[in-house]
């Protein structure tokens, strides 16, 4: 099959496609041709190495010191089911399916992954098309569990977004809305509407409006706002999505701050049960992942270039041609 692979950290450019051998499923995995593949920020990163500050050696300590040690990157994917393995019977051939591959392994970015049976996978409903289902986890799980989990979002609260139309931002914009916030984002000048359209009651340009707030939760999605806390009403809660290592400690051993103000750095969870939160969350109308732009996987490389930029509107997405 042909796969995406990245044998040295590097720039976009370090990507080849090859031809590897198919996985075969094991005991209690399927094995899934893939339709679609998201491809993250967290991809990017690992390819690059990159990584907020005092990150960087854990990327090598646990993906590998020069290069991955599962070359494959990519986790979100959409598919169908192709064979299975000894003892699997909640699914059969033909199936279609959604999910994230585990974090270790990997894999997407591929023709065929084989997964846990029991893992992070999901039927695919008919409410969501392929590229949307190959993107649905990232930025869903990230804003639920910041929102809900983390935040502890209540109806009526203000909340403000950096970074709103990315593939986390486009998230919390819609499911806060949902929920009863107000809320106002921060965005590029050129994507103010599209802030909007998801569900913003305000959206402020971040190079010339300062949002002084105050604001009862702030999701810092790229660690930009060095300032935000400042902004938070008394209980406020500051959710830093990106967050360097000695900020994620110091949430971890302080998260109480001046004025009952809180801040919020944990590593979101990845459960069935987050997924089936988000499946609800989405058959109640309040979340659909936003797409952005589309790539063959022999083009993957351009994939990653436009993930460094900094730039993207929601979600890209590896269109993935199946296997004859």
């Amino acid at each position: 099959m042909k796969a995406a692979l990245c044998r040295r950290y590097g720039p976009p450019t370090s990507i080849s496609i090859e031809e590897v051998p198919n996985p075969l499923p094991g005991p209690g995995e399927v094995l899934v041709a893939i339709e679609a593949a998201g491809l993250t920020a967290g991809d990017a990163r690992i390819r690059g190495a990159r990584a907020p500050r005092g990150m960087g050696p854990v990327i090598r300590l646990v993906f590998g010191l020069r290069g991955p040690r599962r070359p494959v990157l990519g986790r979100e994917y959409a598919g169908r089911v192709v064979a299975l393995g000894a003892g699997v019977t909640r699914y059969a051939a033909g199936d279609a399916v959604f999910g994230i591959t585990d974090g270790m392994r990997m894999g997407a970015h591929a023709e065929q992954v084989a997964v846990r049976a029991d893992g992070l996978i999901l039927p695919r409903p008919d409410s969501l098309s392929v590229p949307e289902a190959a993107a649905f986890f990232f930025g869903g799980l990230t804003a639920a569990d910041f929102l809900l989990d983390q935040c502890a979002l209540q109806p009526g609260e203000r909340v403000l977004v950096v970074g709103g139309t990315g593939a986390v931002g486009s998230a919390v914009i819609q499911i806060a809305r949902h929920h009863g916030a107000h809320v106002t984002a921060l965005a590029g000048a050129h994507n103010l509407d599209l802030a909007r359209e998801l569900g913003a009651d305000v959206a402020l340009d971040y190079r010339t409006d300062p949002a002084k707030g105050p604001f009862d939760v702030i999701l810092d999605v790229p660690g930009l706002m060095p300032d935000a806390a400042s902004r938070l009403a008394p209980g406020g809660r500051l959710g830093l999505v990106t967050a360097d290592l000695a900020t994620m400690l110091g949430a971890m051993l302080r998260p109480r701050r001046a004025g009952g103000r809180r801040l919020c750095a944990s590593v979101i969870k990845e459960t069935p049960q987050a997924m089936a939160r988000l499946m609800a969350q989405h058959q109640a109308g309040a979340y659909r992942p936003l797409i952005g732009a589309r790539f063959p996987l022999t083009d993957i490389a351009q994939a990653h270039a436009q993930a460094d930029s900094g730039h993207k509107r929601g979600n890209l997405v590896i269109e993935v041609e199946p296997l004859p």
